[in-house]
């Protein structure tokens, strides 16, 4: 990069001062400098992807293709971990209703290089609400509870007097789903193990209040699946994750995974890691159901196969396939950011149609330190498993799923639009970086001819000059905003690049400032009259006045 800027700018500079001898070294020193940054941003944002290699293809005649995609998995996966700066990655392959791969990449703790085994526990965050859902609809198979209730016709009106505000269209149903009416919640609110946390009664106290109609459209609710987590535990009268361990887990074979925290586990988890790559101690939410559950990848493959199982398959233990279908079932469509990944929201399940016809059941996770995400075609049998210790990890899943669909002959899935998304930002940045090449390289050319100078209180072009230091002083605000932000969802969206495009629009920020500050004398060619008395004659042949 040094050697082509060094390159260019050589080049630039013998055309320049053959052009305009007399020009002032401050005009190089401008051109230079704006393009070692402009030349240096467009290579940041245009580097190209690690391992990207072809597009998958499952391999003709292959015999045990989960075998063959698990292999390729086993190629690139390290090179996409390296490029996100993700230090662990669990990931289950499901095929034909049954886990048949399982493996571990990296690190559970990168500060010591423990490495990372498929039996480490991690917090798999809102995964916990599918499997929680999973929990609600065998009371519903067993008659204790209706979709169509009102939540409140369940709970103890005397125990819980605050709640009665939420009203009868608070149904079970639309807990499940997500279309309530409840406000997302708190994000955040994190206790170290041992601390003093708020009961269950008293979170629900505080957040569980109505903020849309129920029923009218589809709003991401932690606090629904808090109620939902008290709804259990009034109707069995037992704690949740005792029932979830009776009901749910240990019947899927889930025998790793749990609700409920014990010191032991900390111990014995990966390290979670923030967006910087910092280390993030063990914490606990106030409720369970929404993101409490604590698993392996090979138990949420077992959750996945299940979820997959054709018809007939149920015995006492597992769901009827019918009401396996109703916690699949898309209910409300889903809008805004989740719009562009997902088609639906069904109970505890992000629901999107792929091409061909087919349906696929997913859901995804994050919290402090921690992502995962799970994948499901249940008319195909198949799914995967993704879990990671890592915040950075978004573009590494979207990565990942994209090559498993592509493989299974499923197209693009939702979250292939993260990929997506990433070239576009990164085809932004580079405009950017050329604007302020573009920027930088006039107002040199300017002060070399003449044509501008200091002047920033000049009239002249006022209202251009105005927009543009307008423009630059939002833009670098924005930016200066952001930095101090503790959490951005574009940074996890993009973390690898989101460096680089920051750097290349504060540029572009600070280019609009500088041209603003220098405004043109007069309305005049790059060669014209300022050109001639700059260098003492008459413009050269062919080069007209302005």
């Amino acid at each position: 990069m040094a050697l082509v800027t060094g390159v260019v700018a050589t080049v630039v500079y013998g055309l320049l001062a053959s052009r305009w001898p007399a020009a002032t070294p401050r005009a190089f020193l401008v051109l230079g400098v704006g393009l070692a940054i402009s030349l240096s941003l467009a290579a940041a944002v245009a580097r190209p992807a690690a391992g990207l290699g072809g597009l998958a293809q499952r391999p003709p005649g292959s015999g045990d293709p989960a075998a063959a995609f698990a292999s390729r998995l086993e190629q690139r996966l390290p090179g996409w971990m390296e490029r996100y700066g993700v230090p662990g990655v669990a990931v289950a392959l499901v095929d034909d209703a049954e886990v048949v791969w399982a493996e571990a990449f990296g690190y559970a703790d990168a500060e010591r290089r423990r490495g990372l085994g498929v039996d480490a526990l991690f917090r798999v965050e809102s995964i916990s609400k599918s499997v929680s859902a999973w929990g609600v609809m065998k009371l519903v198979e067993r008659g204790r509870v209706g979709l169509d209730d009102p939540v409140l016709a369940h709970l103890d009106a005397g125990t819980h007097p605050e709640l009665a505000g939420l009203g009868p269209e608070v149904t079970v149903a639309r807990l499940l789903t997500n279309s309530a009416g409840l406000p997302l919640g708190p994000i955040g609110e994190e206790y170290a193990p041992g601390a003093a946390l708020p009961s269950l009664g008293e979170f629900l106290a505080r957040e569980a209040r109505l903020v849309a109609e129920p029923g009218t459209r589809f709003m991401y609710s932690n606090v629904g699946y808090a109620l939902l987590e008290l709804l259990v535990e009034e109707v069995t009268g037992r704690d949740f994750a005792d029932y979830m361990r009776d009901e749910v887990l240990l019947p899927l074979g889930m025998r790793d995974s749990t609700f409920a925290w014990d010191d032991a586990h900390g111990a014995a988890m990966p390290t979670g890691y923030d967006l910087r790559g910092s280390p993030v101690a063990p914490y606990l939410y106030p409720a369970r159901a929404s993101g409490g559950l604590l698993a392996t990848v090979e138990d949420v493959g077992r959750f996945v196969a299940a979820s997959v199982s054709e018809p007939g398959a149920a015995d006492a233990w597992r769901l009827e396939p019918e009401s396996v279908r109703e916690l699949q079932r898309p209910r409300v469509p889903v809008a805004g950011l989740f719009g562009f990944v997902a088609d639906g929201y069904a109970a505890g399940h992000f629901v999107e149609e792929l091409q061909g016809g087919r349906r696929a059941v997913w859901h995804g996770g994050q919290g402090h330190g921690w992502m995962s995400h799970f994948h499901a075609v249940p008319e195909a049998g198949v799914g995967i498993v993704i879990l990671t210790n890592s915040q950075r990890s978004w573009p590494l899943m979207a990565e990942v799923l994209d090559d498993w669909a592509r493989w299974h002959g499923l197209g693009r899935v939702g979250m292939s639009a993260i990929t997506t998304a990433a070239v576009a930002l990164r085809v932004l940045a580079g405009a950017s970086a050329v604007a302020v090449m573009w920027l930088l390289l006039r107002t040199a050319i300017g002060l070399a001819t003449g044509a501008r100078r200091w002047e920033p209180f000049s009239r002249a072009h006022l209202r251009s000059r105005a927009v543009r230091v307008a423009l630059g002083m939002a833009g670098s605000a924005a930016l200066a905003w952001a930095a101090f932000q503790p959490y951005l969802f574009v940074s996890s969206v993009f973390p690898d690049l989101v460096g680089s495009a920051a750097a290349s629009f504060a540029a572009l920020a600070a280019a609009l400032i500088v041209s603003a500050l220098f405004p043109p004398r007069r309305a005049a060619s790059w060669s014209g009259s300022g050109a001639s008395r700059l260098a003492g004659s008459d413009p050269a042949p062919g080069y007209g006045r302005a």
